[in-house]
């Protein structure tokens, strides 16, 4: 899992400049993330990674961090 998170972080970091922790927990809970950022994040975690994520994986709790979101890649891969 880690080895997916300093790209995610990245990922999240070109979306959002302003952003200052990369770290932080309640992007989507705290209207950080909206739908077109998720859609962007599934693109780019399908093209680095080959990671499909079907719908019923595309929930708040998986894209509320960078952390949630590596472990949902793991899982993808890992599984």
């Amino acid at each position: 899992m880690e080895e997916y998170l300093d790209t995610i972080k990245q990922i999240i970091a070109d979306l959002h400049p302003e952003l200052d922790d990369e770290d932080r927990d309640g992007l989507v809970a705290d209207g950080i993330l909206d739908s077109y950022d998720i859609i962007t994040i599934i693109t780019q975690l399908a093209d680095e990674f080959d990671a499909v994520i079907t719908a019923d994986k595309i929930t708040p709790e998986n894209f509320d961090s960078a952390r949630s979101i590596a472990e949902l890649v793991d899982e993808i891969l890992n599984a």
